[in-house]
């Protein structure tokens, strides 16, 4: 039985590799629409199945109702970005952040005494903290999405294949990492790629996350106009095509690990309500993608809050692998 467990979980491994390279094809040849069909058909899925797994382990915290206090933090961010707008670019990204130090005292901090001094201590803190722009782009705006697809995709299944000890897991690992970065090397000459009017009215959304990436990676232009930056130079497809396979892979790597997870065991009645929800959001995209990203922002946003203790517990896992504990 553990040999046939390990030969499963290779398999997984190597399928998973494949859906990189799947992912990574598409993302070359349309970077824009592979996101939007990902973002609006796999994602809904992803959020629900695992809130609904995460509910089972307690979302990996101390105690029972700490994810009430993310679920609020993550309505909060809901009410500054559509009912009453933010008065300064600092509000959201202060209100993400609290949430993922909170998290480090829900996973480390069983005392509710100590939960309370400590939640009090960091809130000043935040609240008497100077903040710029590098504050808004990665806490507000690279933390909850390239950093959670990407970065914390990868410490996932590092963590993973630590405790397993697997090549085949390993081997994964690596192919993530050196996927992520062809795509700042392979040049994908001979590709006539135009981005419609449909589909950067649809991303207008994310295009902020474009820009300052193409600003990070150093791949600016003397282009002035966002617009053309994002949606027609190599720069922005560059940065697209990373975003498209980030986003994709961090769906498919979910659904191809279900035999492991087993998000699925839940009573029929919770997997026919997910999935009649599921539909009921995709039919939202299909019908005016604005309205779909809206009416699922919240639900986006808050799989990313109730996921910040994992990925904590992830980077816990990495770290005591490394660096063995002597007891």
């Amino acid at each position: 039985m553990l040999k046939l467990a390990a030969l499963n979980n290779d398999q997984i491994h190597y399928a998973n590799i494949g859906l990189m390279v799947i992912s990574a094809v598409l993302a070359f040849i349309l970077p824009f629409e592979l996101f939007l069909f990902s973002y609006a058909v796999l994602g809904p899925l992803h959020y629900l199945t695992e809130i609904g797994w995460l509910h089972k382990k307690n979302y990996y915290t101390k105690g029972k109702y700490d994810f009430v206090f993310l679920t609020i933090l993550c309505a909060l961010v809901f009410y500054f970005s559509f009912i009453k707008p933010a008065k300064n670019d600092s509000q959201i990204p202060s209100i993400i952040l609290y949430a993922v130090l909170l998290s480090f005292v829900f996973v480390f901090i069983k005392d509710n005494l100590y939960r309370i001094v400590l939640a009090v201590l960091m809130l000043i803190g935040i609240a008497i903290s100077k903040t710029g722009e590098n504050y808004f782009i990665w806490i507000g705006v690279f933390l909850p999405t390239i950093i959670h697809v990407l970065i914390f995709t990868w410490a996932f299944m590092l963590y993973g294949v630590i405790k397993n000890k697997s090549f085949a897991g390993y081997l994964s690992v690596g192919a993530l990492g050196v996927i992520a970065a062809s795509f700042f090397v392979i040049k994908a000459p001979g590709l006539q790629y135009e981005v419609s009017s449909y589909v950067g009215k649809s991303y207008d959304l994310f295009y902020l996350l474009n820009k300052f990436l193409i600003d990070f990676f150093g791949l600016a232009t003397d282009i002035t106009d966002d617009n053309t930056l994002v949606y027609k130079t190599n720069a922005g497809f560059i940065v697209m095509r990373l975003i498209a396979f980030s986003y994709t892979y961090h769906y498919l790597n979910w659904f191809s690990k279900t035999s492991v997870i087993q998000w699925h065991k839940v009573p029929k009645k919770t997997l026919l309500i997910t999935i009649l929800l599921w539909v009921f959001s995709v039919a939202l995209y299909v019908v005016d993608y604005n309205i779909g990203l809206k009416a699922l922002y919240f639900l986006s946003f808050l799989h990313v809050f109730l996921e910040f203790p994992l990925n904590i517990t992830s980077f816990q896992g990495i770290v005591k692998s490394v660096l063995p504990v002597k007891k």
